[in-house]
């Protein structure tokens, strides 16, 4: 073994062992970290090992990316490495700078967790601010040991200086290692292999990611599973993202109104709704699934020429159609977020998913007393991290994802939906059997690029250009034959769906709630009663219907609906009692059939813009410039009639800025 590591070039190892010290330190920090701040009411060993697990491989990776711009000189200068002055003045710089900025990081992050219970992030920049530095300056005097910690730093700084400087002159000491160009050249491949590895960290389709730390809801393991600084980095990115306050308290009486919450108050800003059970109510389950890139213009039951979505028609002819039903913005990762806590996600930079300090929510599905709660994708719950909407704010969830099921892997977004909706069922059928509730969120990819449409079995054909009327096709919207086809294959899965729910015994005791993540990208059409493609409200507005043959009866609800009221809806359906914290309401208040409207964001002109729809009117704002307009739906859609009707204008832009508003302040502020 020490001849085989002597005969690797003295400058390789030399970057080896320095990635061993950074990680080492890292390494060091976090045992203290564990023996003296982290707390704890979780027992269970397998957690806090977790969470040590997931830390660990966080801080090789950091490790590597500080050791990438020593590797890179290393690789280039080779046996000059050692040789050069200047190589050596920039080394002994680099890390004495790293490493004084790590362990001065690392302390300030231990100080900040002892303070507030947190990791450190950029908020610990407001202690900065003008007026208040002195003040944050003598506190932080009174409270710790400043003169100590200076000079334990010092000590502790120059031990690191004396140990880079012993370890550059033992391997400066040792004989160079000369390379031709092949093996030069492998071991240069086999490094970035090895780095690569280290820092994708995971062994599976999606990277390590912060999210993985957050599966349990207690602070202490999810701090301890967390790399300080890559934490701060993480947050430091979508720093853009904030609310303003005044402007909150400005617009609540409005938003407030709308949404009749118990307690009107403008200083405690409290949107609560509390809804009471309702023992007549069956405790039936509820498996909400989400149909990947399903708009409602490509859909049978709106019109659409092509009529590609049959099994969708007949459920939707049986139960309960939505035709003007709305997701808040386009992103399949912001409809996951927004159905889930009430809220749109209106995040400028990136998702709210991966927004760290959005993820602590009160959200309805949380409050399924006795009820079995899944979530399930054939994919990798990293995807966005995803993952810790679930785990971060549903106590108990069960969540499937790609490698938890027998079916192989079909693409890059995991097993085929026909797999894992046969899988699904089996993991319903067995609660259903124990007659044990559940509330399920399944989510459909396949109707996706690539467009999987034949793997999992079944027996899906797929259409050409031979087997339809090219005319027809041009009308409906579509840009692709196999865009058409994963529509089809998404609607045969529909339908295997309800077969499978019906061969495992829990159809007659199920609502299903069907609904679009957000439309596809289309070609222009003129089918739909609206100019939506013009409006650029097409991109929103989705299928979306429910089927329960022995508990619904047939009926088609023209009032607009929010992606963000599917959870109240439902949990009022099967009478549990529950609280709502954020912005969705019932869908079948018949209160509302006249005074409905739904949050949204869409892009025209290249610029971004926030709206409300409603039956009659829909009021749009530029985010860019802030100019409005105003859009009477039964009139002409696409003329702004703001200066012909002041009231109705001022009364809808009251109503739109406080849904915007509200939702930018309750992202962060509505923290259980």
């Amino acid at each position: 073994m020490q001849y085989s590591w002597k005969n690797i070039p003295r400058y390789i190892r030399y970057v080896f062992v320095q990635t061993l010290y950074l990680f080492l330190l890292m390494v060091m920090f976090r045992v203290v970290f564990y023996l003296f701040f982290f707390k704890t009411t979780i027992t269970d060993h397998a957690a806090i090992w977790k969470a040590w697990n997931l830390g660990l491989r966080f801080d090789l990776r950091l490790a590597l990316y500080l050791t990438i711009p020593i590797l890179l000189l290393a690789l280039i200068t080779r046996n000059k490495f050692f040789t050069s002055k200047a190589i050596r003045r920039t080394n002994v710089i680099y890390f004495f700078v790293v490493y004084l900025l790590l362990t001065l990081f690392y302390i300030l992050d231990l100080g900040h967790y002892d303070y507030l219970g947190l990791r450190l992030d950029p908020s610990v920049l407001r202690f900065l601010a003008k007026g208040e530095r002195a003040d944050n300056a003598r506190m932080v005097w009174q409270s710790y040991p400043v003169v100590r910690g200076v000079l334990g730093i010092i000590v502790f700084m120059f031990l690191l200086f004396r140990l880079q400087k012993a370890t550059w002159k033992k391997f400066a000491a040792q004989p160079p290692a000369y390379l031709r160009n092949w093996p030069y050249t492998g071991y240069v491949i086999g490094l970035v292999l090895l780095f690569g590895a280290g820092c994708y960290g995971n062994f599976a389709y999606f990277p390590l990611r912060w999210s993985q730390a957050m599966f349990s809801r207690d602070n202490g393991i999810t701090s301890l599973g967390l790399n300080p600084i890559l934490y701060f980095a993480s947050n430091f990115s979508v720093k853009g993202d904030t609310y303003d306050l005044e402007a909150t308290k400005k617009y609540y009486p409005y938003i407030a109104e709308y949404l009749k919450v118990d307690s009107l108050n403008p200083n405690t800003l409290s949107y609560v709704r509390t809804i009471v059970a309702d023992a007549s109510k069956p405790r039936l389950n509820v498996v909400l699934v989400m149909l990947e890139s399903t708009g409602a213009a490509v859909t049978s039951m709106y019109g659409n020429p092509m009529q590609a979505t049959p099994h969708m028609k007949r459920l939707a002819d049986s139960g309960i159609l939505f035709k003007n039903f709305y997701v808040p913005a386009i992103s399949t990762a912001k409809t996951v977020f927004g159905v889930h806590t009430g809220l749109p996600d209106i995040t400028s930079v990136k998702t709210a998913s991966r927004h760290p300090k959005m993820l602590d929510q009160r959200i309805v599905m949380d409050q399924f007393k006795g009820y079995d709660k899944l979530y399930l994708l054939g994919g990798n719950t990293n995807w966005a991290n995803i993952r810790a909407v679930f785990t971060n704010n549903v106590e108990g969830i069960r969540i499937y994802e790609e490698g938890m099921y027998k079916s192989g892997k079909a693409d890059v977004w995991g097993i085929a939906d026909y797999d894992l909706i046969t899988e699904a069922s089996a993991i319903f059928k067995a609660d259903n059997d124990k007659k044990q509730p559940f509330v399920a969120f399944l989510q459909l990819a396949d109707n996706h690029p690539p467009y999987t449409t034949t793997s999992g079995g079944g027996d899906f054909k797929k259409l050409t250009e031979k087997d339809i009327d090219m005319n027809t096709f041009k009308k409906s919207g579509f840009v692709s034959i196999d865009q058409l086809n994963a529509l089809r294959y998404e609607d045969y899965n529909v339908g295997h769906l309800m077969d499978m729910a019906r061969k495992d015994g829990y159809l007659d005791n199920t609502i299903f709630v069907f609904f679009g993540d957000h439309n596809c990208v289309l070609n222009p059409y003129s089918f739909m009663p609206l100019p939506e493609y013009e409006l650029a409200s097409g991109g929103v507005h989705v299928t979306a219907f429910m089927y329960s043959p022995q508990h619904l009866a047939p009926q088609v609800v023209t009032t607009p609906g929010s992606l963000l009221d599917v959870y109240p809806t439902v949990a009022k359906m099967v009478g549990i009692p529950y609280k709502n914290y954020t912005l969705g309401i019932d869908l079948f208040d018949s209160t509302r059939v006249n005074n409905k409207y739904v949050f949204l964001t869409t892009m025209r002109n290249q610029m971004a813009h926030y709206a409300v729809m409603g039956n009659r009117y829909m009021y749009e704002i530029n985010m860019v410039n802030d100019s409005t307009a105003l859009y009477d739906l039964k009139g002409d859609p696409l003329k702004n009639i703001k200066a012909q009707q002041p009231d109705t204008a001022k009364s809808l832009d009251n109503l739109t800025r406080g849904f915007y508003q509200s939702t930018r302040y309750l992202m962060f502020n509505n923290k259980k």
